[in-house]
């Protein structure tokens, strides 16, 4: 067999249309599909079991548990599903694949999801070019999706060709009689093999090739099918390389779990063994056709070790998610969206409830707080790599901003329609209009972001005095939201919001002086008028991000003047 560099390019070149087909499928999601999509997998991974079940289905409808974890890694990555819900549906997905196994053996079939990528596409052209949002968005999920799936297709058909080559494989006769020291160097060699060839069905062929040649016999066969349960987790963790923190822990938990089952397994190897032998030739009764019985054996066997295995582990998935969160720590640069206080629905009562979610406006307020003083880090970048990166980050936050106003009045009008008190229908009320005004203070970040990044393209800079101003203003508006988040957080006093109006007016009046002095500096020719209207568009909102400040506190205020009443 020939495997010229040619051929490696067209693997690498597999891989990163692979890698872009699940960037843009989970883009697409997180645009699209957000609340819709959560509220779904919510419900069918409310539990382990029903995590585990819904892996089993979505595998054995899709025939590959490959895909299957790449799509919960892409959930993860959207923020549709959390890591402990992930790694119930991954487990799932491993018993669904011996599903599909035994479902190719009886039948021979099996649906190939790449056929339908180009059709697909067909469909998602008009989409991506429409003008309704959420018609592109789905138009970018179906990209995704085809491109996934192609780049899952061609890293298969692009990989060596081992399966129409196992004499290739033949050496490995030489190493089948070291005792124990066999079952570990098979093992090892099924992960390389599965990692190269990157489908564990593939894999599963070669070893069903061997045994039935007499190569290798039913236990070296089955130390085979254990590596090969280890080298599928590359995929996920491939699909996880351009991923968030989250979804990069959801890949290391599939690794986890199967590396576990398969050390597990090799402590009681040989009695693992002749149980699935009693259940091959005498409970089953299979034909005495060696070839055939081999390959009932092992498809028995990868059946067994699966199940087995969920069932086990299925009671520590808080342990596993404990394990992958110490082992990848989470980057500062990298802010996840999740609720953290409201995802179990609603308490036993409406003042828990409540309670709840102001915690999660407590939170909401903060992030955005960070959000804006990521804005004069973001005046000062000079390297075009890291501005990038950084406004990235901002955009990012501002999509969070978006989700969290969207779940925590839904949550908030969830618990409206319970029974209530006049007192704590106002307090709803006064809660609604604090998480709308606070969500329009991440859009002012945004657009102060967006206004640098306009500034950033001229060929001019500001002047010395304007950055001192620009530098004296956003103090004042870091200070303006640094009392808001005391008082939105005092929860056991009467709130005082006059340092919050003195600020408001000191913002204000500073606004109005410097509006002033820039029609006299541009007539002046002190700089450009472009300049002017950056430097202005950048004063202005901040002033109108002083206001949405004083209104989350006036907010804030009259629930505490109702309650102390």
């Amino acid at each position: 067999m020939e495997y010229t560099f040619y051929d490696f390019l067209k693997l690498l070149g597999s891989l990163a249309l692979f890698l872009y087909g699940m960037k843009i499928m989970s883009e697409g999601l997180q645009k699209f599909a957000g609340d819709r999509l959560r509220s779904i997998l919510t419900a069918m991974t409310t539990n382990r079991v029903t995590g585990v079940l819904t892996g089993v289905l979505i595998t054995a409808l899709i025939q590959s548990s490959s895909a299957t974890t790449v799509m919960v890694v892409s959930f993860v990555n959207a923020g549709l599903l959390t890591l402990s819900q992930s790694i119930g549906v991954i487990m799932g997905a491993n018993i669904g694949t011996t599903v599909t196994a035994w479902i190719i053996s009886a039948l021979g079939f099996k649906v190939s999801v790449s056929a339908f990528s180009l059709p697909l596409l067909a469909i998602g052209i008009p989409l991506l070019f429409s003008q309704k949002s959420s018609r592109k968005s789905v138009g970018e999920f179906i990209f995704g999706f085809s491109f996934l799936f192609m780049g899952l297709d061609l890293l298969k058909n692009n990989a060596p060709d081992l399966g129409a080559n196992p004499d290739m494989l033949a050496f490995v006769q030489n190493y089948t009689d070291m005792g124990y020291g066999s079952v570990l160097l098979f093992v090892l060699i099924g992960t390389v093999l599965t990692m190269i060839v990157q489908a564990s069905a593939a894999t599963m062929a070669i070893t069903l090739i061997m045994c039935a040649n007499g190569w290798i016999n039913f236990e070296l066969g089955a130390a085979l099918v254990l590596g090969e349960n280890i080298g599928t987790t590359i995929t996920a963790n491939l699909a996880a390389l351009t991923a968030n923190t989250s979804a990069r822990r959801a890949a290391l938990a599939h690794m986890v779990f199967n590396v576990f089952g398969v050390i597990w397994v090799l402590v009681i190897f040989r009695p693992f063994l002749s149980a699935v032998d009693w259940i091959v030739d005498d409970f089953m009764g299979v034909s005495n056709d060696p070839a055939v019985a081999v390959s009932f054996k092992l498809s028995a066997f990868h059946s067994c070790f699966n199940v087995c295995n969920v069932l086990i582990l299925i009671w520590f998935v808080h342990l596993i998610e404990k394990i992958v969160c110490r082992i990848i720590v989470s980057r500062e640069t990298e802010e996840e969206y999740r609720l953290q206080f409201i995802t179990g629905g609603l308490l036993s009562t409406s003042e828990l409830s409540i309670l709840q979610a102001r915690k999660e406006i407590n939170l909401f307020a903060e992030r955005t707080h960070r959000m804006f003083r990521m804005v004069p880090e973001l005046l000062h970048t000079e390297n075009e790599n890291d501005f990038n990166k950084l406004f990235s980050r901002i955009e990012k936050y501002e999509n969070i901003s978006d989700n969290m106003e969207l779940e925590i009045a839904n949550y908030l009008t969830m618990v409206s329609e319970g029974r209530l008190s006049a007192e704590s229908k106002v307090q709803i009320q006064e809660m609604l209009r604090e998480v709308t005004e606070i969500e329009s203070i991440g859009d002012s970040c945004y657009n102060l972001a967006r206004t640098i990044n306009h500034k950033r393209r001229c060929n001019e800079d500001f002047t010395e005095s304007q950055y001192a101003h620009i530098k004296e203003m956003f103090r004042l508006t870091d200070a303006a939201l640094e009392q808001m988040i005391k008082l939105v957080k005092d929860v056991h006093h009467v709130v005082d919001v006059n340092k919050s109006f003195n600020l408001e007016n000191e913002i204000n009046n500073y606004r109005n002086q410097l509006k002033n002095q820039n029609l006299i500096d541009v007539n002046e020719k002190n700089y450009d008028y472009q300049m002017g209207v950056h430097y202005m568009d950048l004063i202005g909102e901040c002033e109108k991000l002083g206001d949405y400040v004083v209104n989350v506190v006036e907010a804030h205020a009259e629930v505490k003047e109702k309650k102390a009443s």
